[in-house]
């Protein structure tokens, strides 16, 4: 596989995680490297390594995988996602400002980003692509769009006032349901 098509499924990929990484971004009062960095650094190395468990699974789990991947990312992103519209009316503006993002939440979003990463792997494994390249190059173009992304959405989020963190949470939400919706009529209009 060539390196322009690597860089294509690495942008795909990373689409879910640019996209939580605004939100998280939006909800901090103070933007600090460390919040960006962590995060990138979580979504950059589960993007890279859930390829790889994908490709050693190889074909026999397959069916398995494409039939709940979808409700996983939905639930843990609905929940995250309803979790901080729920925080965002009940905090107040001090509490907000001293919020971090802890490790269960940045695991469980990790998880819910990189899900489709194990397909992909699964699927260059049916191919018989070698993993190196990919998971480097995926792994990179996680982490530089996260970092990125909750920069950028830090910068926007002071613009919309103290609820932003009602906006990230829809973010969320939104996105865990277009993953269901996506997976879901995929099936109802190509019957698998």
């Amino acid at each position: 596989m060539d390196i322009p098509t690597i860089l294509l499924i690495a942008l795909g990929l990373a689409m879910d995680a640019f996209a939580v990484s605004i939100a998280h971004g939006m909800t901090l009062k103070t933007l600090r490297n460390g919040n960006a960095l962590k995060m990138a650094a979580f979504f950059g190395s589960f993007q890279a390594v859930m390829p790889v468990l994908g490709w050693l699974a190889g074909l026999s789990l397959l069916d398995l995988i494409s039939g709940v991947d979808h409700w996983a990312a939905f639930g843990l992103l609905f929940f995250i996602g309803c979790k901080m519209i729920y925080e965002s009316f009940k905090m107040t503006p001090n509490e907000k400002e001293q919020k971090t993002l802890t490790l269960s939440v940045l695991l469980m979003l990790s998880v819910a980003t990189s899900i489709d990463a194990l397909a992909v792997g699964l699927s260059f494994a049916f191919l018989k692509i070698a993993i190196a390249t990919p998971i480097v190059i995926i792994g990179a173009v996680t982490f530089l769009l996260s970092f990125l992304g909750v920069t950028f959405g830090n910068k926007f989020g002071k613009f919309l006032g103290n609820k932003i963190e009602i906006v990230g949470g829809l973010v969320l939400v939104t996105i865990g349901m277009k993953i269901l919706l996506e997976h879901t009529l995929l099936h109802v209009v190509i019957p698998v």
